[in-house]
């Protein structure tokens, strides 16, 4: 058992009891005694709050409560998670739920996923344990990131794929993509969002746990925003009617359809939004803009497509430095 004191000026006792470690916080500082009593009562207290609860029981009840904070794609990849989980787990009491049992679900989770989306398992369970046993401590090793390198579309690539659109359905939901639109923001937008050649980006269209596409929110204050298009995409607006209507999926299979008809290397419909990112840092434009018309809140987005900028900038940005040390200093 560990007492020591916090900065706070509380004091935290620790004690790890059949491979669990429990913790328990007061404004005064215990005597050894005192600590192993209220220990004790805690123990006590979580057996009888949920003294048969599971951890699926738990995992559900913590998706049930947070519902309408959650986004609809967020419950939805929760659901996920807890489908994935083995039942040896899943079933398992919350409060006999020690760090060996999450490590060794997280190992076997992760030989068929991604690091990425075994660390968002993690959390899950992470959250959902924090939730009804507060006062339980969870460590867990996860596996190491896998460091990719993000092919950012160049512009011919943007300008053939483009051309490709022209007269299709597809045409107005891929230039408003290169403009910093995600897919969900376009596909929610209507006629009504338009005011002269300003586009207010206000929800977005999302499935929800059931799979179903519904209009909310935009997922973040950031990524309420209003953006300019120039006169020609307006104009290609009003002759279609509407900006776009139907699966939204369809968008991403058509571009991954006219990529290969094209021979152009595949990159996602998202990879649009990195384009322009790219581009405009290119042009100068301060990051702060860049990122209030995209709709991001950080600017982590920025710094890695900036890593792996448009081959065809770089190499024309390396040509005029060189151009700019023969003028001012060869004679």
């Amino acid at each position: 058992m560990k007492i020591e004191k916090l900065p706070s000026g509380s004091y935290r006792i620790r004690k790890m009891y059949k491979g669990k470690t429990y913790t328990v916080i007061t404004d005064y500082k215990p005597t050894q005694k005192e600590a192993l009593q209220l220990l004790s009562d805690e123990l006590n207290q979580i057996d009888r709050e949920h003294p048969r609860l599971t951890f699926k029981d738990a995992a559900e009840e913590y998706v049930s409560a947070k519902k309408n904070v959650l986004s609809p794609s967020t419950i939805r990849s929760y659901s996920g998670i807890l489908s994935n989980l083995s039942e040896k787990f899943t079933q398992k009491r919350i409060t006999d739920i020690s760090s060996l049992d999450v490590q060794k679900e997280i190992n076997s989770y992760s030989k068929t996923r991604s690091p990425k989306t075994t660390r968002n398992a993690n959390a899950f369970i992470s959250a959902v344990l924090k939730m009804f046993c507060p006062q339980k401590v969870i460590t867990t090793t996860l596996p190491q990131n896998i460091k990719k390198t993000a092919y950012i579309p160049t512009d011919e690539d943007v300008r053939s794929v483009l051309k490709a659109a022209q007269g299709t359905r597809f045409e107005v939901p891929l230039l408003l993509a290169v403009y910093g639109m995600r897919r969900s923001e376009i596909c929610a937008l209507t006629l009504d969002d338009i005011d002269g050649n300003m586009i207010t980006i206000n929800k977005a269209k999302v499935q929800n746990e059931r799979g179903e596409w519904v209009i909310k929110t935009t997922k973040t204050t950031d990524s309420t925003r209003t953006i300019y298009v120039p006169d020609e995409v307006i104009e290609k607006i009003k002759v279609l009617g509407k900006i776009y209507s139907g699966d939204p999926s369809r968008i991403s299979r058509f571009l991954a359809k006219k990529q290969s008809e094209l021979g152009l290397p595949h990159f996602s419909l998202h990879k649009l939004r990195h384009y322009y990112a790219s581009m405009s840092h290119s042009l100068g434009i301060p990051d702060q803009y860049i990122m209030a018309n995209g709709g991001w809140k950080t600017d982590n987005v920025l710094k890695n497509v900036y890593q792996h900028a448009m081959a065809d900038k770089k190499q024309d940005m390396l040509n005029f430095a060189a151009e700019y040390i023969k003028e001012v200093l060869i004679e």
